[in-house]
């Protein structure tokens, strides 16, 4: 099916929440390139509060290289996504504001309407940028929040991260993302763009995952 779009000034790109649609790979946003990766990280409930907990600390970003400041919650009301069924219907968003939490260090957890600046560079591609928190999903079997590119940043999209508890007691961490080139250097290498989300989504995973042992700053 085909999605509607929610315009917001404070992101560079329309298509806001799309990574939430079950048809992202067949019809992403306009001149975007999608992608989406899933693994297993173990099974049981403790697994999955555990890496819920880590998701929604940043552990993902932060692993993965990234250097995060001026991190500021939303002003107002935020928008917090729409999320959908196995059938494709939207389901009605978990909370409508959550209850603000810190980590040890005193950073925020993710919450909706977020932004936040980062500095770093992964796998060798910039991961520069201005960033806000479109969505955050805390259910009783699945976690996750959706991050747009508010500018600064060398693509333009979204990428969403989701920890999900299955019926069969597995546990699963999945990332779907939509990017448009925006730097030149992007613009004229289009691969440039998969070898980026490529590595991204790599190193999201080691930081999620217990199968590796990473350090977070």
């Amino acid at each position: 099916m085909r999605r509607g779009t929610f315009r917001d000034e404070t992101v560079d790109y329309a298509a806001v929440g799309a990574t939430q649609a079950p048809d992202l790979m067949q019809y992403p946003p306009e001149k975007s390139i999608p992608a989406e990766e899933s693994w297993r990280l173990g099974s049981g409930e403790a697994r999955f509060r555990s890496a819920s907990e880590d998701l929604l600390s940043w552990v993902a970003q932060k692993a993965a290289g990234m250097q995060l400041e001026d991190i500021r919650p939303a002003s107002g009301p935020a928008y917090q996504g729409v999320s959908f069924d196995d059938e494709g219907h939207p389901i009605t968003p978990s909370r409508t504001q959550a209850e603000q939490r810190y980590d040890a260090d005193g950073t925020p957890y993710v919450g909706a309407g977020m932004t936040v600046r980062a500095h770093g560079r992964v796998g060798g591609h910039s991961a520069e940028g201005e960033y806000r928190v479109i969505f955050v999903v805390e259910d009783k079997r699945r976690v996750g929040f959706g991050l747009g590119t508010v500018g600064d940043c060398v693509v333009s999209g979204e990428e969403s991260f989701m920890i999900e508890w299955y019926s069969n007691d597995e546990v699963w961490f999945t990332v779907r993302a939509f990017d448009s080139p925006r730097a030149f250097l992007y613009r004229t290498i289009p691969g440039l763009t998969k070898r980026r989300r490529k590595a991204l989504f790599t190193q999201y995973l080691r930081a999620i995952s217990p199968l590796y042992a990473t350090t977070t700053s």
